[in-house]
C-alpha cells in the first residue's frame, strides 16, 4: 500500500496520450479491435455494437444483435472484426445471457453463430484466426474449464474434454478485456490465464507440439491470491516474449503483483521490477512503436524492455486495449498520440 500511495503522488507524464474521440455512448465499453487503425469496432454494455471507418473521428452505433428480443440486455465484452463489413461480438453472461453474434453488412443485421450451453457457465474470451477457426474460453463447468472451437465458422462445435483443463480449486478466468486467452494459431498454440483466492495460473496447450498434447497448469505466484485477483490479459510480442497483467481489480491503485514478463514462452515468469501504477486489464505490444502498453481502472503505463519497468503514462480509466484504441466505461474511447508518449 505504501509503494501504491508513493506512486498516486507522482505526476503522470504523458497526459497528453490518449487524444479522447466521442463514441456517441454512454455504455461501458470492454471490447474494441482495430482492423488497420482506420477501421475499428468496439463493443459493451446495453447490446452496444459501434464502429469506425475514418480512425474514429466519427463512431456509429450498429443496430443491437437480437434487438426485438433481449439483445439490449446484454453484455457485450469481446468484438473481434476482419474488415469494415465483417466482424463477431461475444456476450459474456450467466448461462445463455453468453452468446456469439456474426455481422457480413456493417453491422446492420446480426445472425446468433452460438449460445452457451452451460446453464452455470461464463464465457470470457473469444479469438479468432479467420472467418472459419473460433475459440471460446469460459469459466468451469462440472470442475473442468470450457473451451469451445469450431473450424467451420460457427456451424458446429467441439467443446474439449481434456483433463488438464480440470479445476479443483476456486478460480476462474476474467471477461475484463477479451484478452484473458492468448492463441496462437499459427502454430497450434493456446495459453490462458487465471485467477482465485489460491492464486494465478497459467494454462497452457500445444497441439502442433506433439501428438497426444494436454492441457498443463502452472501457478504464477507474482499475483495476489483472492477472489477478485490474477491475470487479466495476456500478450506476446513473438511466441518466446510475454507479458501477463492483472492484480486486483477491487484494489485498482495498488501496484503490487500487476505485471510479469517471460522470455521462453511462459515458463518463467519473472515479476516486473518497476511494477505499472496499478491494477491492469489490458496489455499489448505494439511493433511500430517497439514497446509494450498497458492500461487498468486508474490508468495506463509503457514499458520499453519487454515487461521488466514500466512507465506511467495517464491516470484515465480504461478496460480494453486494441492499438491505437482504448475504451472504458461511459462511452470512453480514445486514440494513441504516439508523439506525446514519455521519454525513455
Amino acid at each position: 500500500m505504501i509503494v501504491a500511495a508513493a506512486l498516486l503522488c507522482l505526476p503522470m507524464q504523458g497526459q497528453d496520450g490518449w487524444q479522447m474521440q466521442d463514441s456517441g455512448t454512454t455504455a461501458g465499453l470492454r471490447g474494441i479491435d482495430s482492423v488497420d487503425g482506420t477501421v475499428a469496432w468496439a463493443s459493451g454494455t446495453g447490446g452496444t455494437v459501434l464502429r469506425t471507418v475514418d480512425g474514429g473521428l466519427r463512431w456509429t452505433q450498429c443496430a443491437v444483435p437480437d434487438g426485438d428480443k433481449d439483445g439490449a440486455t446484454l453484455d457485450f465484452r469481446g468484438v473481434q472484426a476482419w474488415d469494415a463489413m465483417t466482424a463477431i461480438v461475444m456476450a459474456s453472461g450467466p448461462g445463455d445471457k453468453s452468446r456469439l453474434y456474426k455481422t457480413l453488412d456493417e453491422c446492420k443485421t446480426w445472425v446468433l453463430i452460438y449460445t452457451n450451453p452451460d446453464k452455470d457457465g461464463f464465457w470470457d474470451a473469444v479469438s479468432v484466426a479467420d472467418q472459419k477457426s473460433l475459440m471460446i474460453l469460459g469459466d468451469p463447468v462440472d470442475g473442468r474449464f470450457s473451451v469451445f472451437d469450431s473450424e467451420d465458422g460457427g456451424k458446429t462445435w467441439n467443446r474439449s474434454r481434456d483433463d488438464g483443463l480440470k479445476s479443483t480449486i476456486k478460480e476462474g478466468a476474467f471477461a475484463a478485456s477479451d484478452s484473458a486467452m492468448l492463441a496462437n494459431w499459427v502454430d497450434g498454440q493456446v495459453a490462458f490465464g487465471t485467477g482465485g483466492p489460491s492464486g494465478a495460473r497459467l494454462f497452457y496447450e500445444c497441439g502442433t507440439c506433439k501428438v497426444g498434447s494436454q492441457w498443463t497448469a502452472s501457478l504464477i505466484p507474482s499475483f495476489p491470491k483472492r477472489e477478485a485477483a490474477g491475470i487479466f490479459s495476456l500478450n506476446y510480442r513473438n511466441w518466446k516474449r510475454w507479458v501477463a497483467v492483472g492484480g486486483d481489480y477491487t484494489k485498482p491503485n495498488q501496484s503490487a503483483g500487476t505485471a510479469v514478463w517471460s522470455f521462453d514462452g511462459g515458463k518463467i515468469w519473472t515479476a516486473s521490477v518497476t511494477q505499472p501504477h496499478g491494477y491492469r486489464s489490458t496489455v499489448q505490444w505494439s511493433e511500430s512503436l517497439k514497446l509494450w502498453i498497458t492500461a487498468g481502472t486508474n490508468g495506463s503505463d509503457i514499458s520499453r524492455d519487454d515487461g521488466k519497468t514500466w512507465q506511467p503514462l495517464d491516470d484515465g480509466n480504461w478496460n480494453a486495449l486494441s492499438l491505437p484504441f482504448v475504451v472504458g466505461p461511459k462511452g470512453r474511447i480514445a486514440r494513441l498520440n504516439a508523439g506525446a508518449l514519455p521519454k525513455p
